[in-house]
């Protein structure tokens, strides 16, 4: 049996994302060590027996003497721990913990790439000032990692593009999956036929989410269906692209949107809803569009990686320009206009969820690349 060390941004990053894959570890047997700056989800994976480490690593912001401190934690932590198997997570967990492996002399380092993050959507000086320093870090994790993971092709193509990646060592995965037993379509929906539609958008409360985009939507639909529900959930971020609590609070007055505030379980919100909404600028692949396609909500987002690849035009959803708040408008009012589209769409998300993103199929493929 193998010792497994993972390392992510945050710890309800356990939670939300990789819980199937580190719980299928442990009942195998394999001893798992799961590194975080935070206790969020510690109580419960010691609960399944996973030893929780917390470690100083901020994934937003640049600070040298805070990042370098982090690269000296991490690297006590692997000579302490000495697993067989590291598995990394999104950006500074991958460039800082393949760096530390490197000095831990860590051999088996494996790194998933869950999306480019904030320095490479964007052009404000800090991204082009910033940006060589962190390509030659991922240079260095993809040269001294031995698979690295991608959730979507274009990511992939993009860092091939870049010089970034040398090695013909890549997987493309769906995501992280989504558990088909959880998110199910069972449960009291609201009939189409009786009530107003409500579009829901679940995500971090940032601009990069399209949220602006929403807002732009719902002020158009709004002004023609004084009825229609458009739902917002997610929490607070310290993104550089965050939106504030005041401008949200705003929406709200205006009558534009329903914040719904964080929640744990988004089952009971998606269940209540009849139409999900994902406008991103750009995404890995995004969770909260596959267990709301498992659920059985049709989908409407933005064509630009990660958001494409859940949904083909016209069967399970829309996909629409990026940036685009009218365009938005006009494919959600396609579903005012004909509220049976959503049924007939909903039942064909879950199909391609089905087909496509099970965690056990996700899970099943990143353990036979990591050989465990």
């Amino acid at each position: 049996m193998a010792k497994m060390l993972f390392i992510v941004p945050y710890a309800k990053c356990y939670l939300n994302f990789y819980w199937d894959l580190i719980e299928s570890l442990v009942q195998d047997g394999h001893r798992v060590t799961a590194v975080a700056p935070d206790t969020d989800a510690e109580v419960a994976l010691t609960a399944i027996g996973v030893r929780c480490i917390r470690i100083p690593i901020k994934n937003t912001g640049i600070n040298p003497f805070y990042d370098i401190r982090s690269v000296y934690y991490l690297t006590r932590i692997l000579r302490e721990e000495r697993p067989d198997i590291l598995c990394c997570y999104s950006i500074k967990p991958i460039l800082y913990g393949a760096l530390a492996a490197r000095m831990a002399r860590s051999r088996r380092v494996f790194v998933t790439v869950t999306g480019l993050g904030y320095l490479f959507t964007g052009r404000t000086w800090k991204q082009r000032l910033l940006l060589p320093l962190v390509s030659f870090l991922y240079r260095f994790a993809f040269q001294h990692c031995e698979r690295a993971f991608f959730e979507n092709p274009d990511d992939l193509r993009l860092f091939k593009q870049l010089g970034l990646i040398k090695r013909n060592n890549t997987t493309i995965v769906n995501g992280s999956g989504v558990n088909l037993d959880k998110f199910t379509m069972t449960g009291n929906r609201p009939v189409i036929s009786q009530v107003p539609l409500t579009f829901i958008l679940i995500a971090r409360i940032i601009k990069d989410k399209g949220i602006y985009e929403y807002i732009e939507a719902a002020r158009i639909l709004k002004a023609k269906y004084p009825a229609v529900k458009l739902s917002l959930l997610g929490p607070f971020d310290s993104n550089p692209s965050a939106i504030s609590k005041t401008q949200v609070a705003k929406w709200m007055e205006e009558g534009v949107v329903n914040y719904l505030g964080e929640a744990a379980d988004v089952r009971p919100y998606l269940r209540d809803s009849n139409i999900f909404v994902l406008p991103s600028y750009r995404e890995g692949t995004p969770k909260s569009t596959l267990e709301a396609m498992a659920m059985g909500l049709p989908i409407i987002t933005t064509d630009v990686p990660g958001c494409r690849e859940t949904v083909i035009q016209g069967f399970n959803g829309m996909i629409v320009p990026v940036k685009n708040g009218g365009a938005l408008a006009a494919a959600m009012e396609r579903f005012i206009l004909n509220p049976q589209l959503a049924e007939v769409m909903g039942t064909n998300s879950r199909e391609l969820a089905e087909t496509k993103y099970d965690v056990h199929k996700v899970i099943g493929k990143v353990r036979d690349m990591i050989q465990i």
